[in-house]
């Protein structure tokens, strides 16, 4: 299939992916904020349990960014709506990032790259970060122990987490243990009274994410 060109207006895009196309939507940052040399990929929740680019947690995250004059884009994993293939136990979603970051990269080579994921979004990125190296990593409620953590490599770049305590489906203890045993260098934000889907606490993860990684930007790191 042809390769897409990356637009600078809000457009729905299908990218070449390892087990066909990728359904895709490139945002341009806010109108009322300077454009930053920065394009996000942030990665959906899981997708037998109904997880897509347009979850409220992904859509709020890309919207935060977006308020910092970052460019979004967001993607359907293999098997969720118009992407081709099926769900690949978190392998195959590796390689549909891999081939979504090559795309952003080589559209975009003097931007920087930023990862974002949600549940098995940050599963996804955590493992692709010491492949990809992206400039700032960003992971909400990391499904560790439900997901096999072992063999993911201590992010090395910047990385925020933000953890709900009242998670019902991760367990924020095992997220805190694995942190630990990790000896990252990470920002963690416990949001209290936070479930696994942020309800009632959207508006507070948007301000989570911005806190925390606009000191990251190139204009502020100059």
């Amino acid at each position: 299939m042809p390769t897409p060109a990356f637009s600078n207006v809000a457009t729905p895009l299908l990218l070449a992916g390892p087990a066909g196309s990728l359904e895709a939507i490139v945002e341009p940052p806010e109108a009322d904020v300077p454009a930053q040399a920065v394009v996000a990929i942030v990665c959906h929740p899981l997708p037998t349990e109904g997880g897509s680019m347009h979850n409220k947690v992904v859509t709020m995250v890309a919207r935060g960014l977006r308020e910092l004059g970052v460019t979004t884009l967001r993607f359907n994993f293999r098997g969720v709506g118009q992407s081709a293939g099926v769900f690949d136990d978190g392998n195959g979603e590796l390689d549909d990032l891999r081939a979504v970051a090559a795309w952003v990269r080589a559209q975009r080579p003097h931007h920087q790259l930023w990862l974002a994921g949600f549940s098995f979004g940050a599963y996804v990125t955590l493992r692709a970060a010491g492949e990809l190296r992206p400039d700032v990593l960003i992971s909400i409620a990391p499904p560790a122990g439900r997901w096999d953590f072992a063999s993911i490599e201590t992010p090395r770049m910047p990385w925020l987490v933000i953890q709900g305590e009242t998670d019902e489906i991760v367990d924020p203890q095992a997220v805190y243990a694995w942190l630990e045993k990790t000896k990252a260098q990470a920002e963690l934000v416990k949001m209290p009274d936070t479930s696994h889907f942020f309800h009632r606490k959207l508006m507070d993860l948007r301000g989570a994410i911005k806190n925390g990684v606009r000191r990251y930007l190139p204009a502020v790191n100059g």
